[in-house]
């Protein structure tokens, strides 16, 4: 069906009814799964890996020697000066308590003094239900609260061990999507309010974007369950600003160009069709843009990224579904009274011809290479800060905005007992290369100990305990110098797992990602905007502007994390998140403005045509681009150390991206590079007077 055709029928006099009624029967399907999203989400790292890496491998092997299904929590007893006779008999009886809690199976391992007498270490090894890692921290409080009953004065409890990172996970994670979605709620809501000035319109875009949200998370939901499709925490909330903040950008460019047809048109429904067929396209090809480059993402190795690309993606399909069907039926129910107190009337002047865009573009238009030259050097030197960038990954402790017990446990482990004693580093090799392996892994700096081989069958499995913290970089280090050593090891088909090797594998993979996706969307991006503009330069200047804009974001951001907010390193994959949402999304603006500059050009000439563009599409850029920026500003909300970085780095992005970049430095390209701008098409060989006409400082005639 053509645009004209959904025009008529989403704007029709009896057919808006029809689609509101869809609608509504959507909504009352999509409810019931919508809420049961956080039931398949999957937020253990092993399970982001794929199956090829190492680290999944040892994982697949391990369960011939130890049900897969088991995780340790350590409690630690503390007491300076050293402990008691008492402490010691206290801890035993503990040990006794603790094998009856629910959740606790086979042998709890202690107690196990420390080599300086100050400590007790106790190991519980806890079953994973079909619950999952959800379960985890009722049985976290169980334990906690068996250890530290009657310990008397001076004697300090702690849990650390994957257990009690799970439960401050889960910590962290609890209420997210209620909190991201209450947040996200109110910042557009008041984003809304302030741009249309009007009590009651801001409620249709909010309303939309909700049904759009829940008919995706039921989507969702079902490819999750019944496809495996990988969804965890932070998809899922990526998923909640991506639809706010997309699907209420497309809906500010249609009430915009509704609002502009209101004047021109006295009945409504034709207001409304002549704006879907002429706003549409601009919109559908951003949609479409933002769609394909997330699907990239589903060639990343990572699990949790190649998840990402269709959450995205279903989000934005349905987001845009909703925006160019509910919305438009919607306001022409309503009517014009919409808008009150400031009611486009029919036959009133645009007031946008006269703006502050406009005005804007008639400043621009006395010196435009001036003025980009100028603007790409402000933006290239804001660019330097990425020489600070060190995105090697977060370590537990700086995983929260805030000291989590689990970090001040393992603090309290790492004084007494190997930093590494509750995540060995675990091989798994063929049974006959039992002595050389031990002995190799024996051999590498920065392993402590090396337990007995445990046979079983044709293979054998050696835990090696580490000397450093097991997420440090030095750990890191250790467990890939340990696979170079039992690697070389002729017929051992030796391989290294546990816990570092997963943080090392999901690194690689992060790596790998960035590598590959980053210049896929790139040139998915570049082909998409050259067939829509019909041209090559067109194209290769906006993606220029766009990598500019991106390094200059990424730029001032990395050096607010480090003397602002304090965070030493970044997630090895926040430079592909904030790029692919900073370009695709931000290839929003470009198709928005560029589209519109074409239609005017073809009447008034390039140069004409970008002042009017400006003027027209300025003030609904703007502020598309502030609600985008504040819902991933919600992000910052979040406990989460990479959560904030993503938001406030894209947050920053987008408002850079509508202020300056498309405002100022395309504007002025366009000025400057005039009709050439869409070579090779008919439109750059047209020399007529409408093209060649200088531009005066003031531009009057910015009008249709």
């Amino acid at each position: 069906m053509t645009t004209g055709g959904v025009a008529r029928l989403v704007a029709g006099r009896w057919t808006k009814w029809i689609v509101l009624a869809f609608w509504v029967v959507v909504l009352v399907l999509a409810a019931p799964m919508a809420g049961k999203l956080t039931d398949v989400e999957k937020n253990d790292n092993s399970a982001w890996l794929p199956g090829g890496a190492e680290a999944t491998q040892v994982a697949d092997l391990q369960k011939q020697f130890q049900p897969d299904d088991i995780a340790p929590a350590i409690v630690v007893y503390e007491r300076t000066g050293g402990v008691t006779p008492a402490d010691l008999a206290k801890v035993n009886a503990d040990v006794a308590r603790m094998r009856t809690i629910t959740g606790v199976t086979g042998d709890v391992t202690g107690p196990i003094p420390s080599p300086d007498k100050a400590a007790i270490e106790v190991i519980v090894p806890v079953k994973i239900t079909d619950d999952g890692w959800d379960a985890l921290p009722d049985i976290a409080d169980q334990i906690t609260a068996a250890a530290r009953s009657g310990a008397g004065p001076g004697l300090d409890v702690y849990l650390a061990g994957p257990v009690a990172s799970a439960a401050d996970s889960a910590g962290a994670f609890a209420g997210i999507d209620g909190t991201l979605l209450y947040t996200t709620l109110a910042v557009v809501a008041i984003i809304l309010l302030i741009t249309y000035r009007s009590p009651v319109l801001w409620l249709l875009p909010i309303i939309t974007a909700g049904v759009a949200l829940t008919s995706a998370q039921a989507v969702i939901y079902l490819l999750a369950k019944y496809a495996d499709l990988a969804v965890n925490a932070q998809s899922a909330g990526i998923l909640t600003v991506l639809v706010f903040g997309a699907g209420t950008d497309y809906a500010l460019l249609l009430v915009a160009r509704y609002r502009e047809e209101l004047r021109r048109h006295e009945d409504r429904h034709e207001a409304m069709q002549f704006a879907l067929h002429r706003a549409g396209p601009a919109i559908i090809a951003s949609a479409a843009t933002v769609a394909v480059g997330m699907l990239c993402l589903t060639l990343a190795e990572l699990n949790s990224t190649s998840g990402l690309g269709p959450v995205a993606a279903i989000g934005i399909v349905i987001g845009l579904a909703a925006m160019m069907s509910l919305l438009p039926g919607l306001l022409v129910i309503c009517g014009r009274w919409l808008f009150w107190p400031v009611r486009p009337r029919f036959g009133t002047p645009e007031p946008t011809a006269t703006g502050v865009w406009a005005r804007l573009g008639g400043r621009i238009a006395r010196r435009p290479r001036t003025v980009w030259i100028s603007t790409a050097v402000v933006l290239g030197a804001m660019a330097l800060g990425l020489l600070q960038s060190n995105a090697v990954g977060l370590t537990s402790a700086e995983q929260f905005t805030t000291k989590q017990p689990s970090t001040i446990a393992e603090e309290a482990l790492a004084r007494h007992f190997p930093a590494g004693g509750g995540q060995p580093v675990t091989v798994i090799a063929n049974q006959a290369a039992a002595g050389p392996v031990s002995q190799a892994l024996g051999t590498v700096f920065g392993i402590s100990e090396v337990a007995e081989p445990v046979v079983k069958g044709d293979l054998v499995m050696i835990d090696a305990t580490l000397a450093a913290p097991p997420d440090s970089q030095a750990a890191q280090k250790t467990v890939e110098v340990a696979r170079e050593v039992v690697h070389a090891i002729p017929g051992a088909d030796a391989k290294v797992g546990g816990y570092t090797a997963v943080v090392v594998d999901i690194n690689d993979a992060n790596n790998h990602d960035n590598r590959l996706i980053i210049p896929l969307v790139l040139l998915v991006v570049l082909v998409i905007l050259g067939l829509l503009l019909r041209a090559i330069v067109a194209p290769l200047i906006l993606m220029a502007t766009v990598v500019l804009s991106f390094a200059a974001a990424l730029g001032v951001s990395i050096l607010a994390f480090r003397y602002i907010f304090d965070f030493p390193a970044e997630d090895t994959s926040f430079p592909l998140f904030v790029f692919v949402f900073l370009v695709a999304l931000g290839i929003d603006y470009n198709i928005f403005l560029m589209t519109r500059v074409r239609e005017e050009a073809l009447q008034h000439g390039t140069r004409r045509g970008a002042l009017i563009g400006l003027g027209a599409t300025g003030g609904v850029i703007t502020s598309a681009g502030i609600v985008l920026a504040g819902t991933f500003a919600a992000l910052a909300s979040l406990p989460l150390v990479a959560f904030v970085e993503i938001g406030f780095a894209v947050a920053f992005g987008v408002l850079l991206d509508t202020l300056i970049v498309r405002s100022v430095l395309v504007t002025a390209l366009n000025l400057d590079v005039g009709r050439w701008m869409w070579w090779p098409s008919r439109l750059a060989h047209e020399t007529g007077e409408k093209d060649e006409t200088p531009l005066s400082s003031s531009e009057p005639e910015l009008t249709h």
